[in-house]
């Protein structure tokens, strides 16, 4: 079985520190079938909204997984989009490794989410030579807020899944 490692949802929570009121929350239109699963909100951090949607096998195991982040920034607050991105995708690929897969990444590159331009990476992760997962990351910043639209499974259902990705990616609605 293999497993979803936490800290990549982890890096997506702490993308960038805000000090600035809760604003609504991204929206977007699940692919049927997906499980949404509520995801609890730190009251510490309520500058951080995440929602996640997971789809399983016949047998119920969790087999692809997506996940948007919003984080809150302050206006005066520069983000390096360039930087974040590449701390998780090292983030993930650092993960993969200690669990005993080897991963390989594209080179970012610019993209688009929702209205905002972004940029984006997808990693092939391995093990013994073949290729047993794919994982997306894309991240776009706006004035105030930070997002990262993020989605994850095995290879097989990763790319016979496409459209569904597709498809909820261009939902969004930031």
């Amino acid at each position: 079985m293999i497993r979803f490692f936490p800290s990549i949802f982890v890096l997506l929570g702490v993308l960038l520190a805000a000090n600035t009121a809760h604003a609504d929350a991204p929206v977007m239109t699940w692919p049927a079938g997906w499980e949404v699963e509520a995801v609890p909100q730190e009251a510490a951090n309520a500058q951080v909204s995440r929602q996640r949607a997971v789809k399983h096998d016949q047998g119920g195991t969790p087999v692809m997984v997506m996940e948007v982040t919003m984080t809150e920034i302050q206006g005066d607050h520069q983000v390096n989009l360039q930087g974040v991105l590449l701390e998780m995708r090292k983030s993930v690929q650092k993960d993969f490794f200690q669990g005993g897969y080897q991963s390989v990444c594209n080179k970012i590159h610019p993209a688009r989410l929702s209205r905002l331009e972004a940029l984006e990476t997808t990693c092939t992760i391995t093990q013994n030579g073949r290729h047993v997962l794919s994982q997306l990351l894309v991240a776009a910043v706006d004035a105030d807020k930070a997002y990262v639209f993020s989605c994850a499974g095995q290879a097989e259902v990763y790319k016979a899944s496409q459209a569904e990705i597709d498809a909820a990616r261009n939902s969004l609605k930031l």
